[in-house]
């Protein structure tokens, strides 16, 4: 087992019970990687926090990123609602444009963003 680099560390994995999306933030300086991380069916799926349509992040509350019955992901400003799975804007006002996504892996237990990839690089 290789040794996490603590600097990539997104959440523990146990932390994405439930449903729910939680939000994240990588790097340093002025212009970090704000993310929002989910777990559905096993699979643990990463974005930008950046609504393709408003130009801000999709919470106005910390870690509210769900509808009321946690199906899908939605814009808190302007209701563009995006399938978890994908990212893709199912409705609303940027209905067939995507989130962006963050390559992650899952290891010993961690959610940690991707080998080789550089947070400032996914920036809007």
């Amino acid at each position: 087992m290789r040794e996490i680099d603590l600097e990539r560390v997104i959440c523990a994995l146990g932390e994405l019970e439930g449903g729910d999306a939680r939000a994240f933030t990588l790097g340093e300086g002025s212009w970090p990687l704000r993310g929002l991380v989910l777990k559905r069916g096993g699979e643990v799926r990463a974005y930008v926090n950046w609504c393709p349509h408003a130009g801000h992040a999709l919470n106005l509350q910390p870690n509210r990123f769900m509808t009321e019955d946690r199906a899908l992901l939605l814009c808190h400003s302007h209701g563009a609602l995006f399938d978890p799975a994908t990212g893709f804007c199912i409705a609303g006002p940027c209905a067939g444009k995507s989130l962006r996504e963050v390559p992650v892996i899952v290891e010993s237990g961690y959610v940690l963003l991707a080998d080789g990839v550089d947070p400032a690089s996914l920036m809007p």
